[in-house]
């Protein structure tokens, strides 16, 4: 190239950029595939359900399993090892969960049914924690699983000390009908937060699914933002609002001190030495 031309053309660095960004979009494409009602899937449907070709599909995988992102002990693939070895580094997990599950698992042990753990991604709500016991309700999301932040209590705990612009972009993404007692307006959906916001927990009834009641509370961290919640779910019959109100309220708020408490300690700049 002659000096001071400008360049005209891709050089081996752009190319190699362009296929290491198309090879991550692929293995992308292969891990959306799954979900927490695909957790195994044939090759013909993992073609299926990422759109991609099969050669594509096939090649791509086959990678992937030599990195430990994906398994495939026989006929189906599925996540592997290596991804939920990773998830453990996720600040959700070893920090907010693991600060949190003391207070759930407290929880529990009072009022005898569900207990979860939820954030906030984007307009739904991530399951992080889910405690069962004997008596699972099986129509609840499992760990890992979203459920509408507009329709539940875990969602409206967080939303009601949320900004303004986050409460917005859930009511864009649309505030779907669940079930007959489903909140679908935003002027209701603000009234219902202010409502939260007032006397400090979240209670849906039989909005998110028919027969099956949640109080839920936010958790802070030490700077005062809204974080996470949690919630007890059940048989509506079990879960009065009255009752489970309070106490629901008041392991939040012990949850909210330890979460602060762990992550001030990790942001907080270290000390000079005398």
């Amino acid at each position: 190239m002659t000096a001071g031309r400008p360049r005209t053309g891709p050089t081996a660095r752009d190319s190699e950029d362009v296929t290491a960004s198309g090879a991550l979009e692929r293995a992308a494409a292969l891990l959306d595939a799954f979900d927490a009602t695909h957790r195994e899937l044939t090759l013909s449907r993992l073609v299926e359900r990422s759109g991609l070709p099969r050669s594509t599909v096939h090649r791509t995988a086959a990678r992937m399993i030599e990195l430990g992102w994906l398994d495939k002990p026989g006929e189906k693939y599925r996540i592997g090892n290596r991804l939920f070895e990773l998830s453990g580094l996720v600040p959700v997990r070893h920090e907010l969960r693991e600060a949190v599950l003391p207070y759930l698992q407290d929880l529990y042990a009072a009022a005898k049914t569900t207990v979860q753990l939820g954030v906030l991604e984007g307009t739904r709500v991530l399951v992080v924690e889910k405690i069962g016991g004997h008596r699972p309700l099986p129509m609840l999301d499992q760990v890992g699983g979203f459920i509408p932040a507009h329709c539940s209590g875990l969602g409206r705990a967080i939303l009601a000390w949320s900004g303004a612009d986050v409460v917005a972009s859930v009511v864009a993404a649309g505030l779907t009908r669940r079930t007959p007692r489903t909140i679908t307006g935003a002027d209701a959906l603000e009234r219902e937060l202010a409502v939260v916001h007032e006397q400090g927990w979240a209670y849906d009834r039989e909005e998110g699914n028919a027969g099956i009641s949640c109080v839920a509370a936010p958790i802070f961290d030490f700077t005062g933002t809204v974080t996470a919640a949690l919630s007890v779910t059940g048989p509506s019959a079990a879960v009065q609002p009255d009752r489970i109100g309070p106490a629901v309220r008041m392991a939040a708020a012990a949850a909210s001190r330890a979460y602060s408490a762990r992550r001030w300690a990790v942001a907080r700049p270290e000390l000079p030495s005398q």
